[in-house]
């Protein structure tokens, strides 16, 4: 079986977490975070996304900081419709944590459109508290220290982290073909 990384945030910076395994056929997501800070790091964020969404099979979240979550909204938006494991925590804190930043995104975009320095007629948010609830149903759930199986190759075990409330260390273990000989 053939495993593959592709890193497709937080490489030349410590924000917009987010890299992708294919293992095999199953495509997981590490964290989807936004970029933050500079604005050229933010406009990352408008970017097309490096793959489409649709083909991504399940996202693992370790913890709920923005720059680790704070992308799903337009993920899901854009056509994921797979399940976003982590720990029970870190799910209640994402729904407060991605409705603030919904609510932050349509603010900017209004401040921007009252005070004209968008270069669009109508400044839009990257995402709105809508697409942001769109997100929690998506939500598994999971205590730490236990294993869970999320494909027939791929399991996750969440452990204490100690970063914030609910933050992960994730335990994957990748079953390969076994053949009996």
């Amino acid at each position: 079986m053939n495993v593959t990384a592709k890193f497709l945030g937080a490489t030349g910076t410590v924000t917009g977490s987010r890299f992708l395994l294919n293992i095999g056929d199953f495509r997981l997501l590490f964290d989807c975070g936004l970029f933050q800070g500079l604005k050229e790091l933010r406009q990352r964020n408008w970017e097309t996304f490096p793959i489409d969404p649709a083909s991504i099979d399940a996202v693992v979240i370790g913890h709920a900081h923005i720059d680790h979550t704070g992308y799903l909204p337009k993920l899901v938006r854009e056509g994921f419709a797979g399940p976003i494991y982590c720990t029970e925590p870190t799910a209640d804190l994402m729904e407060i944590m991605l409705l603030d930043s919904a609510k932050l995104q349509e603010e900017e975009a209004s401040y921007a459109e009252s005070k004209g320095y968008s270069r669009h007629q109508k400044p839009l948010p990257l995402y709105n508290a809508a697409d942001a609830q769109n997100v929690f149903s998506h939500f598994k759930p999971n205590p730490f220290d236990t294993t869970v199986n999320i494909h027939d190759r791929v399991s996750i075990t969440y452990r204490n982290a100690g970063h914030l409330l609910g933050a992960a260390i994730t335990d994957t273990a990748i079953r390969g073909d076994h053949q009996e000989k």
